[in-house]
């Protein structure tokens, strides 16, 4: 990977992960996909669900290979407006209140309008609330604070927000002089910017894969079933390119591409992990091969949705997943060299 394409990346990862997409709210995002292919000279196609398909060419349809990648992100619904007029939410995805506690929210209502606010506990000046440091949060004593002079049920209500609205959390995109990347929401728009990349790459050299190569950008994942459908006829193998995880216990590093042996569903195609790995020592890549056990992929939906396919996942290795999020520029060269090593 050059630096035109990194620089690409970046660029597209930032203006990405500013377009708030919770799952089911991701028409922007899904928009920003589709200008950005169609700039390149594809011929994107929205899915009924909302998520972005297209075919990045290819000599053999007879066994095509699918990249997936999601826009959706973790975020909230407004499930109550409170008599303080405040705001309850419920969360979508895997959210966890002690990654989102005091951060900044934009409340984005069914009517078109934004307002912004902040996700506090009940009670949450120190000075006043005693027992702060001790209280369980949850969901019940959690709240979104409008920055709006309401102090009703009513009040809210009459500036639009309501129950149903949206909720997403600031990403806070900040890049590194050491090259390190810290924003929420590098999963996945990280893997979606990096596919944004390899498609121009593939314009810009004119490169026609032996094998047909599509891309679908999924917008239901983080609840479960982005994956589940969309798979074209002649597809075989199906690649989830989604984050590698970074911890404990993991050899990953936020420098590497991360292959995926064995998650929560269970182990990926063991021919087609191997061929990844393969692939990755004979370009002398850095990268990981792990078992993730709460985990789960677009790849994973599709083979529980009945598709016989093969099915894998790789990424770039991500710090702190579904918090405030880290990686690397080299994760991301990583990545995009093992896509082209595999697939070209």
């Amino acid at each position: 990977m050059d630096q035109t394409y990194l620089d690409y990346t970046v660029d597209r990862l930032e203006k990405l992960i500013n377009i708030p997409s919770p799952s089911g709210y991701t028409a922007e995002a899904s928009a920003f996909i589709k200008n950005e292919l169609a700039a390149l000279g594809y011929e994107p196609e929205m899915t009924r669900k909302g998520g972005v398909f297209a075919d990045f060419g290819g000599a053999d349809a007879s066994d095509g290979v699918v990249l997936l990648c999601h826009t959706d992100t973790l975020g909230g619904v407004v499930s109550e407006v409170k008599d303080n007029g405040r705001l309850r939410i419920s969360a979508v995805g895997g959210l966890a209140l002690n990654n989102v506690e005091g951060e900044n929210v934009r409340v984005l209502t069914r009517g078109g309008k934004t307002f912004t606010g902040a996700f506090q506990l009940e009670n949450a000046s120190l000075h006043v609330n005693p027992e702060y440091r001790d209280t369980k949060r949850s969901f019940d004593n959690m709240e979104v604070v409008p920055d709006e002079m309401t102090r009703s049920k009513d009040e809210t209500r009459a500036l639009g927000m309501e129950n149903g609205c949206y909720v997403a959390f600031e990403p806070r995109f900040i890049v590194t002089p050491s090259g390190y990347i810290k924003s929420r929401y590098l999963d996945d728009k990280l893997c979606c910017a990096i596919i944004l990349a390899f498609a121009k790459y593939l314009r810009d050299k004119n490169i026609v894969p032996a094998r047909r190569v599509y891309a679908h950008f999924t917008t239901f994942e983080e609840v479960g079933h982005g994956g589940s459908a969309s798979v074209p006829d002649g597809a075989s193998e199906i690649i989830a390119v989604d984050m590698g995880c970074v911890g404990k216990g993991l050899a990953c590093d936020e420098t590497m591409v991360a292959i995926c042996a064995k998650d929560a569903s269970g182990p990926y195609h063991y021919e087609t992990t191997s061929a990844l790995i393969e692939a990755a020592k004979k370009c002398g890549l850095k990268y990981s091969v792990d078992v993730y056990a709460s985990y789960a992929t677009d790849a994973s939906a599709a083979i529980r949705a009945g598709n016989d396919l093969r099915h894998a996942c790789v990424g770039p290795g991500v710090y702190a997943s579904h918090g405030y999020e880290r990686c690397h520029t080299e994760g991301i060269v990583n990545t995009f060299d093992l896509l082209a090593a595999y697939l070209l």
